[in-house]
């Protein structure tokens, strides 16, 4: 099977999530060894809430802009492209982009559970 897409268009209904469990089952998309994200964050966006008790391992490598991963014990500053922090299970963490950024994320394995809400709208507030 092959699929062809745009990261930024087909991320739009999944939050940004491309490749996981909770993509179609029969599809190339579906995976429940690993996720992909193509995250695209204006400047000021938050992540919702800490991620805590995390039992996956993940890669975050910053495509364009800037981004700062917090972790309980330090924030990483990803400023060029290229820049990337890997992180394992127990490691809390956040992020806040401080600047228009795009990242992309790749967690492992890929397990349900673990999905925040989506960020509020214009039209919530």
């Amino acid at each position: 099977m092959i699929h062809t897409g745009q990261a930024e268009l087909d991320g739009v209904a999944n939050q940004g999530w491309l490749l996981g469990h909770f993509m179609p089952p029969g599809t190339p998309l579906h995976s429940t060894a690993v996720e992909v994200k193509w995250g695209v964050h204006p400047a000021g966006q938050r992540r919702a809430a800490w991620a805590t008790a995390e039992t996956r391992t993940a890669l975050l490598v910053l495509i364009s802009g800037r981004f700062h991963m917090e972790m309980r014990d330090r924030t990483v500053v990803l400023t060029r492209p290229g820049d990337y922090l890997v992180w394992g299970p127990g490691e809390d963490h956040s992020w806040h982009a401080p600047a228009d950024a795009v990242v992309l994320t790749v967690r492992w394995p890929s397990l349900p559970g673990w999905r925040l809400p989506p960020p509020p709208t214009q039209e919530d507030a």
